[in-house]
């Protein structure tokens, strides 16, 4: 029998699921880019970099995977996103709604994202959405959990989660890939930036147009598997 309380808690990406980074991500990259000697680019030429960790974009970004390089530009990436980049980011419409009901409906709610996890909670906090969430997991300044899969397995160990009871949402196929691997179903959200054709092939168990939809998803009474 299906129990209202089947996926009982729900763990959000950060960027482009509950807030708009485009600003402050693109921003940051062209002035690392810029440091090193490189040209900048415009913003909407950079937002696939938003979602992954910086390791995975900066050497396609600079034509190399030299170790060194790759450090010095995530260097001078927070050099400037620590207390600018941060907070050129907004919320998106509809999310304080959503975080709101979820929580009112007695749902344990978590972020897991591969940004560093004290930019995650200041820009939570800054942005009053911090007191909805039982804890924040992030990625460490050295690397370290920023892998999706290896990070959403920590969450649920350190939350004592059951991930038959528990849901990802998120809007890039790392998220979905991410889930898959620690034994959870995804959500993939297309307000943010991975889109639909990367969200279905990367295996998001349905799609939501707006925060509205995760939350009519997610206290659906209809299934346990978020029917498309």
């Amino acid at each position: 029998m299906y129990s209202e309380r089947l996926q009982s808690a729900v763990l959000f990406d950060l960027d482009g699921t509950l807030t708009d980074p485009k600003p402050g991500i693109t921003g940051c990259i062209s002035y690392a880019l810029e440091k090193l000697g490189h040209p900048s680019l415009p913003p909407d030429d950079l937002v696939w970099c938003i979602g992954p960790p910086l390791a995975m974009s900066f050497p396609t970004l600079l034509g190399s995977d030299d170790p060194e390089l790759v450090t010095r530009a995530i260097g001078h990436y927070r050099e400037r996103f620590t207390d600018i980049g941060l907070y050129e980011n907004e919320v998106y419409d509809g999310v304080p709604e959503m975080l709101a009901t979820l929580q009112e409906g007695g749902y344990r709610l978590f972020v897991a994202t591969s940004k560093p996890l004290p930019y995650a909670v200041r820009i939570l906090d800054h942005f009053g959405l911090g007191h909805h969430f039982e804890a924040v997991f992030g990625s460490g300044f050295d690397g370290s959990l920023s892998d999706k899969g290896d990070l959403l397995a920590h969450a649920l160990r350190k939350s004592d989660l059951d991930p038959a009871h528990a849901i990802m949402v998120g809007d890039r196929m790392h998220d979905v890939s991410g889930a898959r691997r620690a034994g959870l179903d995804c959500l993939g959200v297309l307000y943010g930036y991975g889109g639909e054709s990367e969200l279905r092939e990367a295996g998001a168990v349905a799609l939501c147009a707006a925060p509205a939809d995760v939350t009519r998803r997610v206290t659906s009474r209809r299934s346990s598997r978020f029917p498309g």
